[in-house]
């Protein structure tokens, strides 16, 4: 595959979609959104692939949120279009694959940057990175899950703290919050983003798949639905190969050798 606005490649069992845009901080327009969802594509139909990793090119910025020139274009009409298509219908792809999905987030992370970030499993930071939802300050608010994710992941209180008042908060703070999982030296970053996706990828794709997907039901279902849901998902998994290989090679001593099936 060949891109203008991304890079793609794929080791180990692990993807990666990496934002080249730095000129831009990586702000996202139309072409790179389109870039990006044929990556996904591919990261969906390879079963090799067990985690995706997703970050921004050049060291200053994950992603500096959506690309205003084009925005500023649209007619409400045309925004509702976008928003359900490349905007947070498109971020929900990311939390809606069936596989792991880590933000190496180095630098901004703002608007629709960290829109996009939220829709992700994991969030692992550089000491230098900075996160924000601005749009108030330009009179709209966020418009592709902000106010949905941030709320749910930071709380009610927390999360309008920064829509309301359009503050940057470091790195740190974002750790003290919730916001992201770990936060390294930058120069680090990469380093310990691939430690935490090799310990995932060795793990049963179908495992991570289901547990993903109970996770994220658990955000939409009251607890005893949840619960239900977690059963059945349980269930599944004992009728797979891999349940049998990992309790195998476990009563066996061994490192397992897990498939997907």
């Amino acid at each position: 595959m060949e891109f203008e606005n991304i890079l793609y490649k794929k080791q180990e069992g692990i993807a990666q979609i990496i934002i080249n845009r730095p000129e831009k901080k990586n702000a996202l327009n139309r072409a790179a959104r389109l870039e990006m969802s044929r990556a996904l594509d591919d990261v969906r139909q390879d079963e090799s692939v067990r985690v995706l990793v997703l970050s921004g090119a050049g060291g200053e910025s994950f992603m500096a949120g959506s690309d205003l020139n084009e925005l500023a274009e649209l007619s409400p009409i045309e925004m509702e279009s976008f928003t359900t298509t490349l905007g947070g219908g498109f971020y929900s792809q990311f939390e809606q694959l069936d596989k792991p999905v880590i933000a190496m987030i180095d630098g901004l992370c703002l608007g629709g940057g960290l829109e996009l970030a939220l829709a992700c499993d994991l969030r692992i930071a550089s000491e230098s990175s900075r996160f924000g939802q601005p749009e108030i300050m330009i009179g709209i608010m966020p418009g592709s899950g902000g106010t949905q994710r941030l709320s749910r992941l930071i709380g009610v209180g927390k999360a309008k703290e920064l829509i309301f008042t359009g503050i940057m908060i470091s790195a740190e703070e974002a750790l003290r919050i919730g916001l992201v999982n770990y936060v390294v030296p930058k120069g680090e970053l990469e380093q310990r983003v691939m430690k935490v996706a090799r310990q995932i990828a060795k793990h049963s794709p179908l495992a991570l798949k289901w547990a993903k997907r109970s996770i994220n039901m658990s955000q939409e279902m009251n607890l005893s639905s949840g619960l239900a849901y977690e059963c059945l998902a349980e269930c599944l998994l004992f009728s797979s190969h891999d349940r049998q290989e990992g309790m195998r090679a476990f009563l066996e001593k061994r490192k397992p050798h897990f498939t997907g099936k």
